[in-house]
């Protein structure tokens, strides 16, 4: 049997851990040697490098809708901490440098969130769909991933779109951040707008992009084990040259193996 945490034995301490890792989290990031980027930049740059969206509502969480929409508020203020940043060569953007400040704009609401391995409601949940969607644009671009983490199930559908299965990036305050780095001699800028039924994301580039990246998933399969259902894939970043349409980079970036809590098998079929 896996050893309680002492916060899970004494949640009353939760609020003092909490603090105490922000304060680490923080510090560590002033004495480490990067630059972070912080510069927002109302001037668009002049060429779009990727595009994609994001579905706001999920029908299928099921769970009170009201914690979808609550969550639309949620991404919505750290949105403005995002949107327009710039990411200057040898910068590092890191999600928790800006979204730290999305209280300023307004309060957070209760959201659907992983905690102690368990979905629950939590003032500021939901903005795991903020770094996915981050993530999956960063893939489409020349920057470097430093930083980024796995969640440790899938607990509900996942609607229907063009980003495969197992891309995603977790993230929690004091914890687990999304960071890239700008290691080229380009300059690159995040756009993050809303409309009623999908948040949008755009990287931008002061210079055109001669590579375009695709991302695929491969060798996907699902298991049973010990009575869990698991997913496995491997996701590939591939560069194609903008004008002769040749294949120039073919890259493994994620080796994913994910527990799915949530019936798949009436959907896929029974799994062996």
């Amino acid at each position: 049997m896996k050893k309680k945490r002492i916060t899970e034995r004494f949640p009353f301490l939760l609020p003092i851990r909490k603090f105490q890792r922000k304060v680490f989290f923080y510090t560590q990031m002033k004495m480490d040697s990067n630059k972070y980027s912080r510069k927002i930049s109302k001037d668009a740059l002049e060429y779009k490098v990727f595009s994609t969206k994001s579905k706001l509502i999920n029908t299928e969480s099921g769970y009170d809708i009201k914690y979808q929409i609550n969550k639309v508020d949620n991404l919505k203020l750290v949105a403005k901490t995002i949107n327009k940043i710039i990411i200057r060569p040898n910068e590092t953007f890191s999600f928790w440098i800006l979204a730290k400040d999305a209280k300023k704009y307004g309060k957070y609401k209760k959201a659907l969130a992983m905690v102690n391995n368990q979905i629950t409601p939590v003032e500021g949940g939901g903005l795991c769909q903020i770094s996915n969607l981050l993530f999956w644009i960063f893939l489409h671009a020349p920057l470097t991933i430093v930083e980024r983490h796995p969640h440790s199930a899938e607990t509900m559908p996942q609607p229907k779109g063009d980003i495969p299965e197992g891309v995603d990036a977790t993230i929690a305050e004091g914890w687990l951040d999304l960071k890239v780095k700008n290691e080229t001699q380009e300059t690159f800028q995040l756009a993050i707008e809303f409309d009623d039924e999908f948040i949008h994301g755009t990287i931008l580039s002061d210079t055109f992009q001669d590579v375009l990246y695709t991302v695929e998933s491969e060798n996907l399969k699902y298991t049973k084990e010990d009575k869990k259902i698991y997913r496995y894939n491997e996701i590939y970043k591939i560069g194609q040259d903008f004008f002769r349409k040749n294949i120039v980079s073919r890259e493994l970036v994620l080796e994913n193996k994910y527990e799915i809590r949530y019936d798949i098998e009436s959907e896929i079929g029974v799994i062996k």
